[in-house]
């Protein structure tokens, strides 16, 4: 069994209001996000870890089409204790997890079934695309000071993909130590466990800020 943790218990601070309410094409970011999860045939169950503000919202949603959904729960301070929520909450016959970003609303179907399939491979796996533009590295006050190579460079995605058992352990060490961390790479790390990219070649931005909305309405079907 697999299921899905989509991750949407944020404030919404930089956005200015809460962008996963957003319209993207008539139709709000969250929504558009589980739609892609619900249409997919890996996935089994979603489990949406939200806002209390939202949560009426998507019990809305899950009524009129998004019967995947088998539980709303209310997330944590920080995403990693969403996370944790998220993870106590799943069917026990699971056995492998996607964890995806709710403002992340592009992913596509064929993406989040090549990276289930890798993990049923290789227990740990990341959406991800490979760095292509040039970096560099400023002082304190802005001035450029040197180049940063970006071989073998990757920005991170989601979903990140794992077999049940390691992400579990992974997180109960990330809480025990006290630690915080931004996604789920990171945890799995923390234990040691090796995780392998899965390239994508669709856009699949977070959206963030405002202008966000109007590039992501560029690659909408």
């Amino acid at each position: 069994m697999t299921s899905a943790i989509i991750v949407a218990a944020g404030s919404s601070r930089r956005m200015g209001f809460n962008k996963l309410l957003a319209q993207l094409s008539g139709e709000p970011v969250l929504r558009r996000t589980i739609g892609v999860f619900q249409k997919c045939a890996v996935i089994d169950e979603i489990i949406v870890v939200t806002s209390d503000a939202l949560r009426m919202e998507v019990d809305v949603w899950r009524s009129s089409g998004a019967e995947k959904v088998t539980q709303i729960i209310i997330g944590g301070a920080e995403r990693h204790l969403s996370v944790q929520a998220g993870l106590r909450a799943l069917n026990p016959a699971c056995d492998i997890v996607a964890v995806h970003d709710g403002a992340r609303p592009l992913i596509s179907v064929a993406q989040i079934t090549r990276c289930v399939e890798a993990a049923r491979q290789k227990a740990a796996v990341a959406c991800a695309r490979p760095m292509t533009e040039t970096l560099k590295r400023c002082d304190g006050e802005d001035r450029i000071i040197d180049s940063i190579d970006r071989s073998n460079a990757w920005i991170m995605e989601t979903p990140q993909v794992f077999q049940k058992d390691i992400l579990m352990r992974s997180y109960e060490a990330v809480i025990r130590d006290g630690l915080l961390v931004t996604d789920e790479v990171s945890a799995v790390q923390h234990l040691g466990e090796p995780v392998f990219v899965i390239e994508n070649f669709e856009p699949n931005p977070k959206i963030t800020f405002p202008a966000d909305i109007a590039l992501a309405e560029r690659f909408v079907d």
